[in-house]
């Protein structure tokens, strides 16, 4: 994967709170959680404020970027983001600037989509934990979307555990992947399909799982324009994707499916009453769907029998 070298990166779609020195207590009481993109959340942080809804969440947001979830102590500092990620060369050389783009690129594409009905809201950058209007979270819980303040949070390092734990072959475009992902609950927030999802209930043709596969296929559906999708300048910020990236993509859906993390990275015991993120096979698939026709449409995963 490869960007545009003079291309501008655009910081304002990102709060860093790294470096804030207030990752704040976990004395908060969460109500809901966007449950980590690739898997984890349910799967292996099984306790996670005891909140197994999975997906994105049910809640409504109280105001697209709304920042009434940072704790005290914790502020937004972007200067040092901003001042290193400038162009399309600085993400081609710098996997924080690269996620910068993808941000941009991912919310350029769903602002082309659906228009007014997309409201742009950060992604927050934080290190070791985080307050947010549905808890607490630290670093083991992965990337996830709150839809109570309708942010995405992500601590970076994640991106070496998918590697070192999961196995997964990782790179730049499954960093993007992770991104789309998150984003994809954001739409379903704003559209009220998350709504549709009972919280609590799992098994294979659970909401959260139909939640959690269309989030995957919205995904895709951004891959497949990602090279095309014009930022403020009218230029994508995307240079190139390549099939290696889609494969390695389909690896990482490939390892953070819940039949994978429980046999692999749990005790052995698939239990499929207990999936609120859907298979390997079924990840697999639904990216692929999206990525094949570039067609959010196609990602109806709540009318149809055949989850795969």
């Amino acid at each position: 994967m490869r960007y545009n070298e003079g291309a501008d990166l655009d910081t304002s779609d990102v709060s860093d709170l790294r470096g804030s020195g207030g990752g704040g207590g976990f004395g908060g009481r969460g109500l809901a959680v966007g449950g980590g993109g690739l898997g984890i959340v349910g799967v292996i942080v099984v306790v996670l404020f005891q909140l197994l809804g999975g997906g994105s969440g049910t809640g409504t947001g109280s105001g697209v970027g709304g920042f009434g979830a940072i704790g005290q102590g914790q502020s937004a500092d972007n200067s040092e983001l901003a001042q290193q990620c400038r162009t399309g060369a600085d993400a081609n050389s710098s996997v924080e600037c690269a996620v910068v783009a993808d941000i941009e690129s991912i919310q350029d594409y769903w602002t082309q989509v659906l228009g007014e009905r997309y409201g742009r809201t950060d992604t927050v950058f934080f290190s070791g934990q985080v307050q947010t209007q549905c808890g607490a979270a630290s670093s083991g819980t992965g990337p996830f979307y709150c839809p109570a303040d309708q942010l995405v949070y992500i601590d970076l390092s994640f991106y070496d555990e998918l590697t070192q734990r999961f196995g997964a072959q990782g790179g730049l475009f499954v960093d993007a992947y992770v991104l789309a992902h998150e984003y994809g609950h954001h739409v379903q927030a704003l559209l009220g399909t998350s709504e549709q999802v009972t919280p609590g209930l799992t098994g294979p043709s659970s909401g959260s799982v139909r939640l959690e596969l269309q989030a995957d296929c919205y995904a895709g559906s951004w891959a497949n324009h990602a090279e095309t999708v014009p930022d403020a300048s009218g230029r994508p910020l995307i240079a190139d994707i390549t099939d290696d990236d889609i494969a390695r993509a389909l690896d990482a859906a490939g390892r953070i499916g819940d039949d994978f993390i429980q046999e692999n990275l749990g005790g052995g015991r698939v239990d499929q009453g207990s999936f609120t993120h859907g298979s390997s096979a079924q990840r697999q698939r639904w990216f692929t769907t999206g990525y094949s026709t570039g067609d959010p449409a196609r990602c109806d995963t709540f009318s149809t029998d055949d989850l795969g």
